[in-house]
């Protein structure tokens, strides 16, 4: 509407505001904008001009005019074809599988609701529109309006599932914590592009979820290990009728395990984690993805003849109390593992074990958590050695932990480390 008072009477909405009106303007002609810019910047105007730019997305490049989302998001292309370098992928997206898991919730349950905030293609959910053509709400992006939304539709009975990129999740906070939470109403956020987020960059790079949602008292705060396991916790979420759920994953593709008979997931045990891998000396408790690399740095140990534990957190909250006194318990060295920031997973561990006197004898606990700082755009290998998350650092913190002779773990890192990482010394891990 507001568009239609623009372009039909010109500067009309803006003069009733008060302010100074230029527009429309043909933004791809460089001299028009140049000499306009400069005409306003040297004419003395009172108070604030707005110069009404229109322009077209992919503008020039026939290859991006034509393709559907004019090359919003885009990976390394060749500019002659307009080929996209992609990896040919053997999985399907995480944002996809999470939509698949919904679509089979709502076949089964008539008042689940999806929701999104402009982001039906990057968060699966035009996959549930096409299926639930009368389900499914885009809101554009209000990601405060999506949340508060939800909210109003659970106070009626609705189930609603919130989809949400992890980034965008800090735009609605505010609306998490009062409108939800303090509620206790069940609205279930897909938290999506958890993690490192590769060529996307620092500014949708997901690293603060865990922290923020693990630190609301009504929340239930999990993240699946695999896309098998993204199924079930959608299933969980579903049946979690009494307070709000959020469930993490992140962007790329599933690791390629065997999914639900289908598509129907199988609500899990709330708070319960799952041991994977039995060992001793050392456990390594993963969080989410990072459960892949635990599982890797386990090869790498095994091969140098130490078999350790490897254990599937699941749940950030609430946390499995039984699960991690006993590894806490049995362990020389307890990591914890997470692709966020300080203050998620491995902090809720942490005060668990402080206050449950597990820190006060020979356990050594450390968190591997991102580091604490922006981490730019890079491939997710590169982003991940930049984090020093991978298997190898993993392994290495374990070496370090224990003490083990320097040439032991030089001859580790020559010999087995897959990555191309490089490591100077075990002093690059020591922990300050």
């Amino acid at each position: 509407h507001a568009h239609g008072m623009i372009s039909s009477s010109g500067s009309t909405l803006f003069e009733e505001l008060g302010l100074y009106y230029i527009g429309p303007v043909d933004g791809h002609n460089m001299n028009d904008l140049v000499a306009i810019l400069n005409e306003v910047k040297n004419t003395e105007t009172t108070g604030p001009c707005v110069i009404h730019v229109v322009t077209e997305k992919g503008h020039g490049y026939p290859y991006a005019e034509r393709a559907a989302a004019k090359y919003h998001v885009v990976s390394k292309f060749d500019p002659a074809t307009g080929e996209q370098f992609k990896a040919k992928a053997t999985t399907k997206s995480y944002s996809t599988y999470f939509a698949e898991a919904l679509i089979a919730e709502a076949e089964a349950d008539k008042d689940i609701i999806g929701i999104h905030a402009a982001m039906g293609g990057g968060t699966g959910m035009n996959h549930f529109l096409r299926r639930f053509p009368t389900r499914c709400f885009d809101v554009g992006i209000a990601e405060q309006h999506a949340v508060t939304f939800a909210a109003g539709l659970a106070c009626e009975g609705f189930k609603p599932f919130c989809a949400i990129n992890s980034s965008f999740m800090q735009r609605a906070y505010d609306q998490v914590v009062h409108d939800v939470d303090l509620q206790k109403l069940p609205v279930r956020f897909g938290i999506d592009r958890a993690g490192l987020v590769g060529p996307d960059g620092c500014t949708h790079c997901g690293a603060f979820d865990v922290t923020f949602m693990a630190c609301l008292p009504n929340m239930v705060v999990m993240a699946p290990s695999d896309e098998a396991e993204l199924f079930h916790m959608v299933a969980t979420a579903a049946a979690i009728d009494d307070r709000p759920s959020c469930f993490r994953y992140p962007r790329g593709n599933g690791v390629g395990v065997e999914l639900p008979p289908g598509n129907k997931g199988i609500p899990l045990e709330i708070g319960k984690g799952r041991i994977l891998i039995e060992g001793e000396r050392v456990a390594l408790l993963g969080y989410g993805s990072t459960v892949q690399s635990c599982v890797a740095a386990a090869t790498l140990l095994g091969d140098l003849g130490l078999h350790a534990t490897v254990v599937n957190a699941r749940f950030c909250k609430p946390l499995d109390h039984s699960l991690i006194r006993s590894l806490a318990k049995s362990h020389e060295v307890l990591i914890t593992v997470e692709e966020g920031s300080i203050g998620g997973f491995g902090s809720h561990v942490a005060q668990f074990m402080a206050l449950d006197g597990l820190l006060d004898g020979k356990l050594k606990w450390r968190p591997m958590v991102l580091p604490d700082c922006y981490i730019d755009h890079g491939s997710p290998a590169d982003q991940l050695n930049e984090a020093r998350l991978t298997p190898s650092h993993i392994a290495a913190t374990v070496f370090n932990l224990l003490g083990q002779a320097r040439e032991e773990l030089e001859v580790m890192t020559k010999e087995k480390c897959k990555e191309g990482v490089q490591f100077s010394s075990p002093e690059m891990y020591k922990v300050a």
